[in-house]
């Protein structure tokens, strides 16, 4: 296995920050770690990458334990954080051999790794990091996590803030760099880019949901679920909530997400309901479950 923890467990004072955690990634795999903020996604990388020490519970990385052997793993993995952290005042170029020396290497020695993306930053290479947009500062990053070749790679929430083209991109990054044999761990609160992994972990208050394919997540999904939409959102969410026999309710795009507790429900007396609420233009259509309505369950 290239990543595994075995009840991992951090605690800060008396807040639990990661609770009993285990799971593996193989070797190649690009496996998703898939939550909202605060859920415990960083505090894992900041452990798998030896940044911090667990309170309980063992992990490797690349087959190097990540106490014991934190030299090795920081010479094998390229670790990208959440937060643009690289020299705003250097220019892509001098950012990028700043790396490239601290892991003893240079741009040319490992310019197969990074050319894909590096081409499209080069028009920029005597800007300043501080100066990119957005995009150009993530593929950046990327390329000073990748210079040194690394066998395994962390990104930690790596599209927050990023727009849609760019993350469209970044992701068909990762499979060319999945395809030379780099195992990805990647953390993303954006539940279509799990949909992008080959497996996932869902994660919340520092807890694991569930772990398998996208697929396979949504197809465990245990109930019929509805798209309703109305002439008032704001009442229709009102309403549904007040529905005796609701088993859920949240907000989804233009619709309401809907489930009902009974395993003989009749969207017309749902109909009926929500037009005694004085409401209009009332569609209910069956719909496929998605992952977000999968973690949404789960995390009831």
């Amino acid at each position: 296995m290239s990543i595994s923890l075995k009840n991992i467990s951090k605690s800060y004072n008396k807040v639990n920050a990661v609770q009993n955690i285990t799971f593996n990634v193989k070797q190649g795999e690009l496996f998703g770690l898939i939550g909202p903020d605060g859920a415990g996604k960083t505090t894992l990388f900041r452990i798998l990458t030896t940044l911090l020490i667990p309170s309980e519970g063992t992990a490797s990385v690349a087959g190097f334990n990540v106490v014991n052997d934190y030299k090795s793993i920081r010479n094998n993995v390229g670790y990208m954080p959440g937060k643009f952290s690289l020299y705003q005042d250097l220019t892509v170029e001098e950012n990028l051999d700043f790396f490239a020396t601290i892991f003893g290497t240079t741009i040319e020695e490992n310019y197969d790794l990074i050319k894909d993306i590096y081409i499209q930053i080069e028009p920029f290479k005597n800007r300043r990091a501080g100066k990119l947009s957005g995009g150009m500062k993530q593929k950046l990053a990327l390329c000073c996590a990748l210079i040194h070749k690394p066998k395994v790679l962390f990104l930690d929430e790596p599209t927050t803030g990023v727009d849609p083209v760019s993350r469209k991109e970044f992701w068909e990054m990762l499979k060319r760099l999945q395809q030379k044999g780099i195992t990805i761990l990647v953390s993303t609160p954006y539940m279509d880019e799990a949909e992008l992994c080959d497996r996932i972990a869902l994660i919340q208050d520092g807890k694991i949901l569930e772990i398998d394919t996208p697929k396979a997540i949504v197809k465990h999904y245990p109930k019929p679920i509805y798209n309703v939409r109305a002439n008032d959102m704001y009442q229709l969410l009102k309403s549904l909530n007040d529905y005796s026999h609701n088993h859920s309710v949240y907000p989804f795009g233009e619709f309401v997400h809907y489930t009902d507790s009974r395993s003989d429900f009749k969207p017309k007396e749902l109909e009926q309901y929500l037009e005694s609420k004085n409401l209009l233009d009332i569609i209910i259509n069956k719909t496929a479950p998605t992952i977000e309505d999968t973690f949404m369950e789960l995390a009831k």
